[in-house]
């Protein structure tokens, strides 16, 4: 893998859909740079300090939230000169994300007012009231033609269908919640799953009709669920819940059809692979060199150099495992992080009880393929867009990578660079990698057909 040099950034940093551009928040400037030269191409200044960025589907447009403000800033790449800035007033912006046509911007105001859709094309606004979330509770279809809004009114939640042509309100139906937590249209566009909030488990299949499809509860006391996300395919739906387990129901008669344990201590009979990281101090050869006593002398390193790399484990093996105290809310157990390959023939999970444990699911063969042990606690993973190739980052310098024929460690070649958060690109050929004050991006080679990797690269 290659890497770029390190490049200053103060927030949010993301790649265009067409893979053509990297987005950099430093302070109140925007940067676009071209994914291949990294030259700067286009340079925005905003009114204040950027929290937020979000690329138009069609990569035209982007907008910037200041949330200090509160105010929006969109940008044309094509016409640098146009501009546009959206200013809720007194009711403030808490939120603000792109339509599918890229020509409309919706915005949620302070305490869930009011939800805004602001026309780039003619300026005129439509206005939803109550919407339930900020950030949350917006999904639209696969083809763009419908948006489903969460809102609450009267102490009970309901689901209303916009069409993203006129948005114009096609259907409003209320929903068996008792707080609704999030809402997904499913990838064919055939049905909606709502969640409701940790306190009550509850998972409900809606068609766009209104109709209750299907309500599936796994059990009824204790915390409920804490993850959900359709295959790609669309054939199954994974629900991770505080009980640390994860269930796969089928999209056909929408009953579970696997249930996967995370247990701290993995015995036999268990054909997965255990890759766990390990440290080995380099050994360098200076049996050849001639140093004088005034460098030896001034040569004692805070910390000796090693060399990262994978080692496979037999079972039975344990898991650190931490457990939470009972007396504080938001506890750090179940199925955190929940993610499909793009052929929806694996999953990875991550335990909240066990952070520096991934797991990955062989849903194929409904067996555990592999698990991926590490020093630090996984901060984020993510699946290659094109092939079956998973990276995943702790906070350390290595990026850590796994396909059914292995595991390996690649070091990042930057000094003092702590990889923190990473993203795909849209064609699977570029990573950006985030510090806390800079970003780099690795050229990832193609995956060939059949691979064999080394566990120490």
């Amino acid at each position: 893998m290659e890497f770029t040099e390190a490049y200053k950034q103060t927030g949010p940093c993301c790649f265009s859909p067409n893979a053509r551009y990297i987005a950099v928040a430093v302070d109140y400037r925007l940067m676009i740079r071209d994914t291949l030269s990294f030259k700067v191409v286009q340079l925005f200044s905003c009114l204040d300090k950027i929290s937020y960025i979000e690329w138009a589907l069609d990569s035209g447009y982007i907008l910037c939230g200041l949330y200090k403000r509160p105010m929006i800033q969109a940008w044309s790449l094509t016409q640098p000169e146009w501009t546009c800035k959206i200013d809720e007033g007194p009711a403030g912006i808490a939120y603000a994300r792109w339509s599918p046509d890229s020509r409309h911007i919706l915005t949620t105001s302070e305490f869930q007012l009011r939800l805004t859709v602001w026309s780039l094309v003619n300026t005129a606004c439509v206005h939803v009231q109550w919407p339930k979330h900020g950030s949350k509770g917006v999904s639209f279809t696969k083809d763009g033609k419908f948006a489903a809004i969460c809102t609450r009114r009267d102490c009970k939640d309901y689901i209303n269908l916009l069409s993203c042509q006129s948005w114009e309100i096609m259907g409003v139906f209320a929903v068996d919640t008792l707080d609704m937590t999030e809402i997904q249209w499913s990838p064919d566009d055939s049905a909606i799953v709502i969640w409701d909030s940790p306190l009550e488990y509850k998972v409900l299949i809606y068609s766009p009709d209104g109709r209750c499809l299907f309500k599936y509860q796994a059990y009824e006391s204790g915390l409920g669920v804490k993850s959900v996300s359709w295959s790609p395919c669309g054939q199954f739906l994974a629900v991770g819940s505080y009980d640390q387990m994860l269930r796969v129901l089928n999209h056909l008669t929408w009953k579970t059809f696997a249930e996967f344990m995370h247990l701290s201590t993995v015995r036999a009979p268990c054909c997965a692979a255990v890759f766990k990281e390990v440290e080995e101090p380099l050994q360098l050869d200076m049996s050849e060199l001639c140093l004088d006593d005034d460098f030896m002398g001034g040569s004692d390193a805070p910390g000796g150099h090693f060399k990262v790399r994978y080692e496979v484990m037999e079972v039975p093996i344990t898991f650190p495992f931490q457990k939470p105290p009972a007396d504080k809310p938001n506890p750090k157990q179940g199925i955190g992080l929940l993610a499909w390959s793009n052929d929806s023939q694996y999953i990875c999970t991550r335990n909240d009880s066990m952070p520096t444990a991934l797991w990955i699911w062989d849903i194929r063969h409904l067996e555990l393929a592999a698990i991926l042990v590490q020093k630090d606690p996984i901060r984020a993973a993510a699946w290659d867009p094109i092939s079956t190739r998973l990276v995943l980052c702790t906070g350390s310098s290595h990026l850590y990578m796994w396909t059914p024929s292995g595991a390996y460690c690649v070091s990042n070649p930057l000094p003092q660079f702590s990889i923190t958060d990473l993203k795909w690109n849209s064609d699977g050929s570029c990573l950006l990698l985030k510090d806390k004050e800079s970003f780099c991006c690795a050229a990832v080679p193609l995956l060939p057909e059949s691979s064999d990797y080394s566990s120490d690269e």
